[in-house]
């Protein structure tokens, strides 16, 4: 089982009972070690992943991923969105299928418009399970920081919204493992994403 820290606004995964060189850095808040990505648009700033689409926009949806997989978890950050009609999410247990322009196939927690708290299939088939809508457009923070949650635990998936459960269900289709990616998406002049104050838990043997 491991366990998470933070420390000056930087997260650790760390096995329990493990020395302290042994730690494993999810994101360690000065730079994209142990991610991959277009790094022209991805930035550690204060602590804070940021993604941006300046100054033209992006032609195709791209992705800041891990070097590992990721089984069963636990992830809870805060996330901010700036652009009126901006997209950006999470993918858990998926695929980087063009290592070039790191575009990714997968299951993705969704942000932006009427898709927040919602599980889709970033090339898999579209949405999987979409946000009530009126929870949303009552728990949503619109250009502001979002408490976001998102646990895996087998084949069931539960996402929160500013502590409002968006999905809590099973899904067959769920792969067993696969890495994590946040995401920029295409089609706007500009779009702004922050991650802030990530706090990451593998739950091994859960």
């Amino acid at each position: 089982m491991r366990t998470t820290a933070i420390l000056l606004g930087v997260t650790l995964t760390l096995a329990v009972g493990a020395r302290a060189g042994d730690r494993e850095v999810f994101l360690n808040g000065k730079d994209l070690s142990g991610w991959e990505g277009n790094e022209k648009l991805w930035s550690v700033k204060d602590g804070a992943l940021v993604g941006s689409t300046e100054p033209k926009g992006i032609k195709g949806n791209t992705f800041l991923c891990s070097k590992r997989k990721y089984g069963d978890f636990e992830l809870k950050f805060q996330v901010r969105l700036l652009g009126k009609t901006g997209n950006s999410g999470v993918q858990i247990r998926s695929k980087l299928v063009d290592p070039e322009k790191f575009v990714v196939h997968g299951p993705q927690a969704d942000m932006g418009q009427q898709f927040w708290g919602s599980l889709y299939g970033e090339g898999i088939g579209g949405m999987m399970k979409a946000s009530p809508g009126d929870v949303v457009k009552r728990v949503l923070k619109p250009d502001e920081f979002n408490d976001y949650y998102i646990k895996c635990v087998g084949k069931h998936v539960t996402i929160k919204l500013n502590g409002e459960t968006t999905v809590d269900q099973d899904f067959d289709n769920l792969p067993a493992d696969g890495i994590l990616a946040w995401q920029l998406h295409s089609g706007f002049d500009f779009m702004e994403v922050t991650f802030k104050d990530i706090e990451f838990k593998e739950l091994k043997g859960k």
